[in-house]
């Protein structure tokens, strides 16, 4: 598949110069066809019987295969969850950590991370987003290192297989802006979020959580899809592998409508995302300041000279869609494999009026 022929598969791109996939991503024809096909099924054949909930079941698997192939493992490690924060809230309410526990992260996370944490009651240790500041928090109370891939603020990438090796502690990652945008490897880490509304341009709600050993987290919110088998008591087994974790229900469309977007994405998208990037901070570094460290992610975050808001929204206006941190003095670009060096070029050219 080529670039143009790729590219022509997201609407959008006719008329905005779209760098937001960070918040979300755009929606392929693909995608939408296959939710309205699925819709028009059920406003003719209704939602029931056998063939029906079969069909259903089978789709959650062909979901769950496909998110394991973006993070090359397993499916039975795969649990399908509506976003990254549920994920990141499966994950420490599972590991039921108490007050007398600490957990070690950054003061660059996302609330979807922030938000779990925090309700944990655990003590959270805030430390600058560097892997020597971090390993350096670590204490003998330390039961969990949690954060993202990617920084959603500066789109710097942290080494986890560093983090791991030197910790020896379990990882639980926001890769809300990672996954679908550069090659993952989760290698040791032990808990990974997918938010497949971003980089892999899928309707939302729409994401899964990568459990590396289940055994070590119990289910503490459990689904009808979590069990194999249940007592009138509420008693239940719990499936092997990462399935005991999958949130609820998910419609026919919505899976049909997933398993689109994620087939939509071409064999070199990575490499491209990349370039693109790149190219993004060579035209911004003349006209801003540049957060984001060279070769890190696919975003690329910047420090206008004005106000950051009143940037964005004269962006808008020339059709040019990228987002403000609030807070942060900084404005962020998201370049993915559909970009365009038009895009790009329209982009600074806003920037330097």
């Amino acid at each position: 598949m080529t670039f143009e022929e790729a590219r022509a598969q997201l609407p959008v791109l006719e008329r905005l110069a779209y760098l937001n996939a960070g918040t979300n991503g755009p929606l392929a024809r693909t995608t939408i066809e296959a939710f309205e096909r699925e819709l028009e099924r059920d406003l003719a054949d209704g939602r029931s019987g056998t063939g029906y909930i079969e069909r259903m079941l089978a789709l959650r698997e062909d979901v769950r295969s496909a998110f394991a192939g973006v993070l090359r493992v397993d499916p039975s490690r795969i649990a399908l969850v509506e976003s990254t924060t549920r994920g990141c809230a499966t994950v420490l309410t599972g590991l039921g950590l108490t007050a007398e526990d600490e957990v070690v992260t950054t003061d660059q996370e996302h609330f979807g991370l922030m938000g779990p944490l925090y309700a944990t009651g655990a003590r959270i240790a805030i430390v600058e987003a560097d892997e020597d500041a971090m390993l350096a928090a670590v204490t003998p109370r330390t039961k969990l290192i949690a954060t993202s891939h990617v920084l959603w603020t500066t789109g710097r990438r942290l080494d986890l297989a560093r983090l791991k090796a030197d910790s020896g502690l379990p990882l639980l990652i926001d890769g809300a802006q990672s996954a679908g945008a550069i090659p993952v490897d989760v290698g040791d880490i032990d808990f990974y979020t997918v938010s497949a509304q971003k980089w892999l341009c899928a309707p939302d709600p729409a994401g899964a959580l990568y459990v590396r050993d289940a055994e070590l987290v119990r289910v503490k919110t459990p689904s009808y899809f979590s069990q194999d088998a249940y007592e009138p008591t509420g008693a239940f087994t719990a499936k092997e592998g990462a399935a005991r974790f999958d949130a609820g229900w998910i419609g026919i469309p919505q899976l049909s409508a997933i398993q689109a977007a994620l087939a939509t994405h071409p064999e070199w998208r990575y490499e491209r995302a990349a370039q693109m990037a790149a190219r993004c901070r060579e035209l911004l570094e003349p006209l801003v300041e540049v957060a984001t460290p060279p070769g890190h992610s696919t975003l690329v975050s910047f420090r206008p000279s004005g106000d950051p808001a009143e940037l964005v929204a004269a962006l808008h206006e020339r059709g040019v869609i990228v987002r403000e941190l609030p807070g942060r003095n900084l404005v962020r670009a998201s370049c993915g494999w559909w970009t365009s060096e038009d895009d790009l070029q329209r982009l600074a050219d806003g920037v330097g009026a």
